[in-house]
């Protein structure tokens, strides 16, 4: 019975000794910014929106290009007699031909092809900001778990000291025949179930530190310090509100996509206007008819005289793009309103509770002492002292857990408002 307790605080104080990684909270922040899976692959986004946006640019710069080819024919046909014959169909023939290409005009589409192409690298480079938002918020619930395990351990050994102190009264009692067996059984009963939650809650810890290890991209055993500094004051919930709409990545990127969409409306009306592009070239041929070599230019449009509706359905469909991105982005200013009060809710009730287990843990202490007192003067019963035990073990869990609550909460308000990287002092 009493081996138990020496084996499992070898194996808490074991995981501290074999540490090999020791976080700070501000420390794991900025290892998040920096290898976070998630984030990286956001980033990346960037590169290839930018890419695309590259791309069509080319669309409206010239090109050159070389085309040439070696021909066989099946005869040979000549133009004239003797030496002033032209060979128009030589059997051999070869030809090459620089070709020189411009778009002149094209009913501006390339222009707003590259607008919407500018919006889709802010978008990405949004999406970014909003997943290294979203990866604080996964490592400080992460560390703030870790922190709150650890916490958790102490108070089950804290726990287990009351077990073992009532144990230890109920064996003096037991050998001066003055209870029975029962109170010593009773007190075993209460160590083991205190035994039995240290285990639990180191079995906590490690699955804590395991999300860690996911988000910070580390492996082995996790030692981490509490948090040297508190989260600024909230501001006013009508300020949050405020900045939630200003701030938030995702509104960012649904008011983009409304220019994107106006953007694609303008975009298939330009099919309505002609097309103009030029283009030159110069031309080296074995045949010297009409001639072995030249250049040309040439000016050429394209007008749309009649295109079967094809245009006019392009833009109503436009159009309803148009539409949906503007309730998309009515639907994320009310999304980003309601996360910022739901979450106002959430750490009013977490500070409520915190504040009630804080005044349980004091009611259950004062309790817990006075029946140990009379029961140790044997006034007072075993199960009186089990009662008041498990009262204050479980306040005790409940301060912790509240604690917790309360961190958790607190954090989840400055992510809804979309500033949860001023709060936690990472730089953009």
């Amino acid at each position: 019975m009493r081996r138990i307790i020496p084996v499992i605080l070898i194996a808490l104080s074991a995981m501290t000794v074999s540490a090999q990684t020791r976080l700070t909270f501000d420390g794991a922040l900025q290892r998040a910014m920096e290898v976070n899976n998630s984030v990286e692959r956001t980033r990346e986004q960037i590169a290839f929106a930018s890419a695309q946006r590259d791309e069509l640019v080319s669309a409206v710069l010239p090109r050159i290009t070389l085309k040439g080819d070696l021909t066989r024919n099946s005869i040979e046909q000549r133009f004239g007699e003797g030496d002033d014959s032209i060979a128009i169909l030589p059997r051999n023939d070869w030809a090459y031909r620089v070709i020189l290409e411009q778009p002149v005009f094209a009913g501006r589409r390339e222009l707003r092809a590259y607008s919407q192409a500018k919006l889709n690298v802010e978008n990405a480079r949004e999406g970014a900001l909003g997943s290294e938002d979203a990866a604080l918020v996964r490592v400080a619930s992460s560390y703030l778990a870790v922190v709150n395990a650890d916490r958790r351990v102490e108070v089950e050994k804290g726990n287990i000291a009351l077990a073992q102190r009532r144990l230890g009264q109920a064996q003096a009692f037991y050998e001066a025949g003055e209870v029975t067996k029962v109170d010593v059984f009773r007190a075993e009963t209460a160590m083991k179930a205190a035994q039995r939650l240290l285990a639990v809650a180191a079995q906590q810890r490690e699955h804590a530190v395991a999300a860690l290890r996911t988000e910070l991209d580390l492996d082995g055993a996790i030692e981490v310090a509490p948090p040297d500094r508190k989260l600024p004051p909230l501001p006013a919930e009508s300020e949050l509100l405020v900045r939630a709409e200003s701030s938030r990545s995702d509104i960012d990127i649904a008011e983009n996509n409304v220019r994107i969409a106006k953007l694609e409306i303008q975009k298939q009306r330009g099919f309505w206007l002609p097309t103009v592009t030029f283009d030159g070239g110069f031309v080296q041929q074995r045949t010297p008819f009409p001639a072995n070599q030249y250049s040309y230019g040439a000016l050429r449009f394209t007008v749309p005289i009649f295109q079967s509706g094809e245009v006019v359905a392009r833009v109503a469909g436009a159009k309803s793009l148009e539409k949906q991105a503007e309730i998309a982005l009515d639907e994320a200013k009310i999304n980003a309103r309601e996360d910022v009060r739901r979450a106002l809710a959430d750490l009013r009730s977490a500070e409520t509770g915190l504040q009630l287990a804080g005044e349980q843990l004091e009611a259950a202490q004062a309790e817990y002492e006075q029946a140990f007192d009379l029961y140790r003067a044997q006034e007072a019963t075993s199960l009186d002292v089990a009662s008041s035990e498990q009262s204050l073990a479980d306040a005790r869990r409940a301060v912790a857990e509240e604690t917790l609550n309360r961190d958790l909460a607190e954090l989840r308000v400055w992510f809804a408002a979309g500033q949860i990287k001023t709060a936690v002092g990472v730089s953009e």
